[in-house]
């Protein structure tokens, strides 16, 4: 008889394990539905914005629209300072718990608003406060997710696992893509504007439900003694490693633009200046984003062989000297295979940095101060560049100076490449898996690429 006891994992460490992926795929979920509810707002903008914004052409429809979307960013920060508190001090649990329960408040809301029609400028108003409420839930969220499979992820594999969060944010993107494309083979453009952009956002809400449902199951990563620590969850004690900070936020801001530049902008970019239908674009960015969200796992893998600072340069370095090209390129083809081959190009780049994203910046915080670090850190610089991408393109094009966008997200990537230069190794220095020495890193005066 074949002996398999060398082989396979003690007991113990099997249920671990078990324990552990489950914790992720718990945590995964809410984040899906979080991301889901948080991007159909972009995706069935092409159809809502007329009901809300009923005068000017299409390009200044979709721009108010985008002012819109970029409201709900702005509310970032204050949902990854006021959820990364709550998150530090107590518990993971609890915050991933508050922020999907307001999601689906947030959505409720915008499926039952009236239209311009029925209340005039009150209509807008009302979508503004929705948009608020969605955008104080998805800027606690991030923080908190990212930081929540961090620490449940193992040793060795924290990047593959970690992986799982921009899988989940991305099919979030996909599933109301995929919603979008349904509706419009069954329903016409007129049922859509009048009354169809109203199902997606139901079906969040009801997914939210399940989703809360689903995340009572999780273990609390955070000690008892990191809780009641004075630091934990405090704008002094994340203070103390305002040099991490700052790199997070230079590479991050490069990263959110390019993103949503390739994601969200995209079918309004296909549209508006490939002149590609609104059909078509759609169908584009949906096997886009499929073939994206299904690469994460291996960036995040690779990131585990080479190293997260690597993984960062090569997004940043790539990134910045091919983005002006492959925009310009996007822009002047109808032909949707090629579209499609030139969108992907830029996604696996940038997949260099969204596979590893949330691993990436909680390795340089201390854990009293983990998921305010991360949350916050991301959410000003989603805010700032990831939230205003569409409005900041679409208010160029407006003006005759579209090109001046794709070099603003050069410049931007050339940020990050700079901070990913100046980012320790995490394998060394950081605080999940090295000796904690993350500013004492970022203080030398010498040797920064090599530390």
């Amino acid at each position: 008889m074949l002996d398999t006891s060398a082989a396979a994992p003690p007991l113990d460490e099997a249920a671990d394990r078990r324990r552990r992926i489950m914790a992720i795929v718990g945590s995964s979920s809410g984040n899906l539905v979080e991301w889901y509810d948080f991007y159909c707002y972009a995706f069935f903008a092409l159809y809502f914005a007329p009901v809300f914004f009923p005068e000017g052409d299409d390009t200044g429809q979709l721009l108010k629209s985008a002012a819109v979307f970029a409201v709900g960013f702005f509310m970032r920060p204050i949902g990854g300072w006021l959820f990364g508190r709550i998150a530090d001090r107590l518990g993971r649990k609890t915050s991933l718990m508050i922020s999907v329960l307001m999601m689906c408040g947030g959505s409720l809301a915008i499926a039952l608003l009236p239209t311009y029609a029925t209340v005039g400028h009150l209509a807008p108003v009302l979508l503004v406060i929705a948009r608020m409420v969605q955008g104080l839930s998805v800027g606690g969220e991030y923080g908190t997710s990212a930081t929540y499979m961090s620490e449940v992820a193992t040793k060795g594999q924290r990047g593959f696992f970690a992986s799982f969060q921009y899988v989940t944010l991305i099919g979030g993107q996909l599933l109301a893509s995929l919603v979008l494309v349904v509706l419009q083979s069954v329903l016409t453009a007129e049922q859509l504007t009048a009354w169809g952009w109203r199902i997606p956002f139901v079906i969040g809400a009801l997914a939210a439900v399940v989703a809360l449902f689903l995340r009572r199951s999780l273990s609390e990563t955070m000690s008892a003694e990191n809780k009641d620590s004075k630091e934990a969850g405090t704008l002094s004690g994340l203070l103390k490693h305002w040099r991490a900070f700052a790199v997070v936020l230079a590479y991050t801001a490069g990263g959110s633009l390019s993103f949503y530049t390739l994601t969200t902008y995209m079918p309004k970019y296909l549209f508006n200046t490939a002149h590609i239908d609104k059909v078509t674009a759609s169908q584009i960015t949906t096997v886009a984003l499929f073939a994206y969200m299904a690469i994460q796992p291996f960036f995040g893998w690779l990131s585990d062989r080479i190293g997260r600072k690597t993984n960062m340069l090569l997004f940043s370095g790539l990134g910045m000297v091919m983005i002006v090209p492959l925009m310009t390129a996007i822009g002047t083809t109808t032909d949707p295979v090629l579209s499609f081959g030139l969108i992907m190009t830029g996604l696996v780049v940038i997949s260099f940095y969204t596979g590893i994203s949330g691993i990436v910046k909680a390795e340089l915080f201390p854990t009293q101060v983990r998921a305010l670090g991360v949350g916050l850190s991301y959410a000003v610089a989603n805010s700032l560049f990831g939230g205003t991408a569409e409005a900041v393109a679409l208010w160029l094009k407006h003006v005759g100076a579209e090109t001046s966008f794709f070099w603003y997200v050069a410049v931007m990537l050339a940020i990050s490449f700079i901070a990913s230069l100046v980012m320790p190794n995490p394998k060394r220095h950081g605080y999940l898996d090295g000796d904690g020495t993350v500013e004492e890193a970022l203080g030398r005066k010498t040797s920064p690429v090599l530390a």
